[in-house]
């Protein structure tokens, strides 16, 4: 059985030029960077081109680029440096709808004494704006915010508040673990100073991510050790997962420039306008007119998502569920409660995450094949029975 992998927002397939590009990193290329011979310094060279690729997928310099070992350190060190920076500081703004790498930091701050802002958005999913600059004070010492959300696609407006927080004097912090190499970004046209991303959302491995450090911002490390990254985060460098992202960055580029992501955007079109036109009681997740190009998070009313799931799975068709329910939970997604959506339709919410290998073909298999499967489980479904009768009068 064939696997259609629609689940990109979770992880992604690691291009084949960028395996190609890691591999002589593990044989004949295994000098140490740091080393004062040329043997290594030839290993640091393909680090400074790496770190060259990564700036240019985002509007950067090279210096301002830190690698990681994944969005989620991205996120830490990016919260951690500011509060440090600040000591006297104690206010901190982020959003409902974040990832859990900032959620669960900033729930973990709040018991620690800080005065966390979480500015709520509407059904839509779109941040609040006038809440958020309403509740900005001098004693905030960072504003933390997605670019673009991992369940629904949703794109907050970043270069505009941006530049509002930083006429305020305040540190602004972007999420951009989805968004980088799906929209374009040029951080030169922004008041974002620090960005987090993560090689495996754009085919690169995982375990490598990076940090945006603007030029001048305060800064004090997460990773305390030797002068790795301008000491700016200790630790030999994973050279190999480096010049992956270097190189899955350098693609990313490229495929943006020849509109690859058009393409994506029209499958993606393609799957959602079917299937809210052939299964009933279903609707979309989020500002359709301003989301990411690869993702759509499909509310099935009156069933369960992780059954949904499951059925998918039987047909080879990887997607994920916009409940929490496939890790324990009864309670729906954080981001679809924030949003207001019906626990009836929350419970079922589906996201599908393209990517640049999705094909028309693998597509016309999913629209085949989710109608039925909704059907099935509908007629099983107690609540579908209720809500018939109901409509029946």
């Amino acid at each position: 059985m064939n696997v259609i992998y629609l689940d990109n927002n979770a992880t992604t397939q690691v291009d084949p030029e960028v395996v190609q590009a890691m591999l002589p990193f593990y044989s004949e290329l295994y000098g140490n960077p740091s080393s004062m011979h040329s043997f290594g310094g030839g290993v640091a060279a393909k680090i400074r081109e790496a770190r060259g690729n990564v700036a240019r997928l985002i509007g950067a310099t090279a210096d301002e680029i830190v690698f990681t070992s994944c969005g989620t350190e991205s996120d830490s060190t990016a919260i951690r440096a500011a509060i440090e920076s600040y000591p006297s500081k104690r206010h901190l703004v982020t959003s409902r709808v974040e990832h859990a790498a900032i959620k669960n930091l900033f729930e973990s701050l709040s018991k620690k004494g800080y005065r966390t802002t979480f500015v709520p958005v509407d059904r839509q999913g779109r941040l609040d704006l006038d809440y958020l600059y309403e509740n900005l004070t001098d004693d905030t010492a960072i504003v933390s915010l997605m670019w673009g959300n991992n369940e629904t696609g949703v794109v907050f407006p970043i270069e505009e508040i941006s530049r509002r927080v930083k006429e305020r004097g305040i540190v602004f912090h972007t999420d951009a673990v989805q968004t980088v190499g799906k929209i374009p970004i040029d951080l030169s046209r922004t008041g974002v100073d620090m960005l987090s991303l993560s090689g495996h959302k754009i085919h690169a491995p995982k375990g490598i991510g990076a940090l945006y450090l603007r030029k001048g911002t305060k800064f004090a490390p997460f990773m305390i050790g030797g002068h790795q990254e301008k000491g700016r985060r200790g630790g030999t460098e994973n050279t190999a997962a480096i010049v992956g992202l270097g190189k899955a960055a350098e693609m990313a580029n490229m495929h943006m420039a020849s509109g690859s992501y058009t393409e994506v955007g029209e499958l993606r079109d393609q799957l959602e306008n079917q299937i809210l036109a052939q299964v009933p009681n279903t609707f979309v997740n989020g500002d359709r007119a301003s989301r990411l190009p690869n993702t759509t998070s499909i509310a099935f009313e009156y069933v369960e998502g992780e059954a949904i799931l499951l059925m998918l799975n039987e047909h080879g068709i990887c997607a994920s569920s916009g409940s929490a329910c496939t890790s324990g939970s009864l309670e729906p997604s954080h981001v679809l409660r924030a949003m207001g959506v019906p626990f009836t339709a929350a419970h079922g919410s589906i996201r599908f995450s393209l990517s640049r290998y999705t094909t028309r073909q693998e597509i016309d298999f999913v629209l085949e094949k989710v109608p039925p499967v909704i059907a099935r489980l509908r007629q099983m479904s107690p609540f579908w029975k209720n809500a018939t009768l109901e409509a029946r009068g």
